[in-house]
C-alpha cells in the first residue's frame, strides 16, 4: 500500500451476511449436522446458537432502556457498587457475634448477616450484639424464625431510635419467609397463617421503610440443583405470592414491592447467570407493575426494582481438591457482580467440610475486594448491554422463566404447590437428573468426577459443621435458630438438598478408609498414540475412586506387563491399546489373567467388544460410561476382599 492510499474498511471488505458464515462453517464441518455439532441445546429449554450478529438485536426488548430506568433490565442503579456481605452466628453469644462483626467491618466488609436464636431474642441481646456498629453506614440483616420477626422489628426501631439514627436512612433485611421453611423443614402452614407472619412483620418495621423484611430465598433452590431458568420462574412466583398477600392485608402496594428483597443463588454457568438476574429484574418490574392502582403509580415504578442479595452455590462445592471451589466461587461472584446485583455473600471453600475459618473468611472477603479494588467491576454499569449473545441469552432466559412462572400461577401459585409437594417433587427430579449428568460426566466436577488428585485424603479433615447459617448442603444447622422446629402441625415434603460431588466423596471416602488401597496398572501395549491416551484417561478414571494408579510407557509383549503388575502387586490390570489390537492382545491377557485375583478392564468400547464379552471379559471403561456406577461395581468387588 503506497504512503499516501488510506485504508477503508467498509470499502475494501465487503460485507457477510449471517448466512455466508454460516455456509462456510457447514463447509469446514465437512458433512456434519450444523446443529447436532454446533447448537447447544441448553438445560434451561432453550437453544443457544454458534454465533450471534447485529441482527440478532433487532426486536429485543431488553436493548431499550437505560440503566436505573424503568424496567430496569440494565440495573436499579446509576453505578455498579455492590455490598460485601459475611454472615455470623449470633445464635449463642451476642458479645462474641458483635467483636467478630467489628473486626470484620474493618476488612471491607459492607454488609452483616445475622443468624439469630428466637429464645435469646431480648433488646438487651440486640444491645450487645450491635454494640460500636454505626448503622448508618452499614447494611444490617438478620435471619430469624417468622414468628419473632415482628418483636425483632420493634426492638430494632427502639435501639435505632435510642441511638438518635435517623430510621428512614437505614437500610438491611430481617428475612421473613415461611415458604422457605416449609421446604425446608416440610411443616404445613396455611396461608393465612403465612399472610399473618409477613404482615405482622412489614406493619412492625413500618418506621425501618430502608429494611426489606420479606425474603425470597430462591437461594435454597439453587443448592438443590436448580437450572437457572427454574430458580427464577420460582423466585418470581414466589415473590408474587408474598405481594398478593401483603396487598391483601391491606399494606399499599409500593411499601410491599419494597419490602421484598430477593436471596438468590449464583450458579457456575457464567454467561447464563448474567443473563438469569438480567431477565430477573425484567421480568419482576412487569410483574410488580400488574399492582398499579390510580393511587402509587409513581411509587409503585420506582418500588419495581427488584432488590437482589446474591449468594456463590453449594450445589457444586466439594470435600476433595477444595481449593478449586475458590475458582468456582471466583467466577460466580464475577458473573453476579457484572449483573448488577446489590449484594453479594461468598460462601468460603471450606464449608463443605469444616465450619469456615478465619482464613478461609478472608478468602471469601478478598475474593470481592479483588473484584472492585483491582479489576474496577463497581466502575462500569451492566457491561453486558449490547453483547450479541447475552442480550439474546438475556431474553432467552426471560422467556423460558415467564413460561414456567406462568404455569405456576395457573397451577395455583407457590404456596398452593409447596403445600402440595410439587415444587418439592420437581426439584427432586430435576436434581435425580443432574446427579445423572454428573455420574456419567456430562456435568463435570474438577477435582471430582474429572481430573482428581491422585494422592488426597481427605477423611480426617471431615468435621461437623455447627453454624453458618445453613450447612453444607444448604439446609438450616441443628443450632441456627431457623432450625427451631416450632410447633407441631402436619408434614409436607421437604426440598431435597444435595452437593452434585456427593456420592463421589463417599465412594472415594469408602475406599479411603478400606484396610487396603487398590493399585490399578496400566497395561499398556500397541500403538503409541492409543496406549497413552487410553493410560491417561484411565488414571483419571480409577483415581476418581481414590485407587492408587500406575502408568507405564509400554511392554513388548503382554507376558511382560502381566508381570510387572503382579511385581507392583496391582489389584487392577486395565489393558490400554488401540481398538484394532484389543481383538488379539485382550483374549491373551484374559487367559494369562483367567482364574486369577486381579480385576482385568479393557480401556475402551472396541467394535469387537461383543466377541470379547463371550469370553467372560465384562469391564470396559470409556467415554460413554456411567463412572460412578461403573466404580461402585468395582468397589464391591475390590473391597470386600
Amino acid at each position: 500500500m503506497a504512503d499516501n492510499e488510506k485504508l477503508n474498511l467498509l470499502a475494501d471488505f465487503a460485507p457477510v451476511s449471517a448466512q455466508q458464515w454460516k455456509d462456510k462453517i457447514i463447509a469446514d464441518l465437512k458433512g456434519a449436522d450444523f446443529d447436532k455439532k454446533l447448537v447447544w441445546r441448553t438445560p434451561e429449554g432453550f437453544s443457544v446458537q454458534p454465533f450471534y450478529r447485529r441482527e440478532d438485536l433487532k426486536g429485543l426488548k431488553t436493548t431499550v432502556s437505560a440503566p436505573g430506568q424503568f424496567p430496569y433490565v440494565r440495573g436499579t442503579r446509576s453505578n455498579n457498587e455492590w455490598a460485601i456481605r459475611q454472615n455470623i452466628c449470633a445464635c449463642k453469644n451476642a458479645r462474641k457475634a458483635n467483636a467478630k462483626a467489628l473486626e470484620v467491618l474493618n476488612k471491607g466488609i459492607t454488609s452483616l448477616g445475622f443468624c439469630l436464636d428466637k429464645e435469646k431474642l431480648t433488646y438487651h441481646f440486640i444491645k450487645t450484639l450491635l454494640n460500636g456498629i454505626y448503622a448508618p453506614a452499614v447494611a444490617i440483616n438478620f435471619s430469624i424464625c417468622a414468628c419473632a420477626a415482628p418483636k425483632l422489628a420493634n426492638i430494632l426501631v427502639r435501639y435505632y431510635g435510642r441511638m438518635g439514627y435517623d430510621t428512614k436512612g437505614l437500610i438491611g433485611s430481617i428475612n421473613v419467609d415461611p415458604i422457605k421453611n416449609m421446604l425446608l423443614k416440610g411443616k404445613a402452614l396455611t396461608r393465612e397463617q403465612v399472610s399473618q407472619k409477613i404482615a405482622e412483620t412489614v406493619k412492625a418495621a413500618k418506621s425501618l421503610p430502608g429494611y426489606r423484611v420479606v425474603g425470597v430465598n430462591s437461594v435454597i433452590l439453587n443448592n438443590s440443583g436448580a437450572y437457572a431458568a427454574q430458580e427464577l420462574a420460582y423466585a418470581l412466583a414466589w415473590g408474587a405470592e408474598y405481594m398478593t398477600m401483603m396487598t391483601e392485608a391491606g399494606i399499599p402496594n409500593y411499601r410491599a414491592a419494597n419490602a421484598i428483597r430477593f436471596n438468590m443463588g449464583i450458579g457456575g454457568n457464567y454467561f447464563m447467570e448474567i443473563a438469569k438476574f438480567r431477565a430477573g429484574r425484567l421480568l419482576w418490574a412487569k410483574i410488580v407493575e400488574a399492582y398499579k392502582d390510580p393511587i402509587f403509580t409513581t411509587a409503585l415504578r420506582n418500588a419495581a426494582k427488584m432488590n437482589v442479595s446474591a449468594e456463590t452455590s453449594r450445589f457444586n462445592m466439594t470435600v476433595f481438591d477444595a481449593y478449586v471451589n475458590l475458582l468456582r466461587s471466583q467466577t460466580e461472584t464475577m458473573s453476579a457482580a457484572l449483573a448488577g446485583v446489590d449484594e453479594i455473600t461468598v460462601t468460603p471453600f471450606d464449608v463443605t467440610y469444616e465450619e469456615p475459618t478465619d482464613f478461609s473468611e478472608r478468602i471469601a472477603r478478598n475474593q470481592q475486594l479483588l473484584l472492585k479494588e483491582e479489576a474496577h467491576f463497581d466502575k462500569v454499569v451492566d457491561p453486558a448491554a449490547g453483547s450479541y449473545y447475552l442480550e439474546n441469552l438475556t431474553a432467552s432466559i426471560a422467556a423460558e422463566a415467564w413460561k414456567q412462572f406462568l404455569d405456576i400461577q395457573e397451577r395455583g401459585g407457590m404456596y398452593q404447590l409447596v403445600s402440595e409437594g410439587k415444587v418439592q417433587e420437581h426439584m427432586a427430579a430435576n436434581l435425580k437428573a443432574r446427579l445423572a449428568d454428573v455420574a456419567k460426566r456430562k456435568e463435570v466436577l474438577l477435582g471430582s468426577n474429572q481430573f482428581p488428585n491422585f494422592t488426597e485424603k481427605a477423611g480426617k479433615k471431615i468435621k461437623v459443621v455447627q453454624c453458618n447459617g445453613l450447612t453444607a448442603k444448604g439446609g438450616p444447622t441443628a443450632s441456627c435458630a431457623c432450625g427451631h422446629t416450632g410447633e407441631a402441625g402436619q408434614q409436607i415434603p421437604t426440598l431435597p438438598l444435595a452437593r452434585a460431588a456427593e456420592e463421589f466423596e463417599s465412594l472415594r471416602l469408602e475406599t479411603e478408609a478400606a484396610k487396603k488401597q487398590p493399585v490399578a496398572f496400566m497395561l499398556t501395549i500397541g500403538n503409541l498414540a492409543m496406549r497413552i491416551a487410553r493410560a491417561q484417561f484411565s488414571c483419571n478414571f480409577l483415581a476418581c475412586a481414590g485407587y492408587k494408579v500406575i502408568d507405564n510407557n509400554g511392554f513388548a509383549t503382554i507376558a511382560e506387563g502381566i508381570k510387572a503388575a503382579r511385581k507392583a502387586k496391582a489389584d487392577i490390570i486395565v489393558l490400554c491399546s488401540s481398538d484394532d489390537e484389543y481383538a488379539d492382545l485382550a483374549p491373551k491377557a484374559w487367559k494369562k489373567l483367567q482364574g486369577k485375583k486381579e480385576l482385568f478392564i479393557v480401556a475402551g468400547a472396541p467394535a469387537c467388544m461383543e466377541d470379547l464379552q463371550k469370553l467372560g471379559i465384562t469391564n470396559f471403561i470409556h467415554v460413554r460410561c456411567n463412572v460412578l456406577e461403573t466404580l461402585k461395581s468395582f468397589n464391591a468387588q475390590l473391597l470386600k476382599k
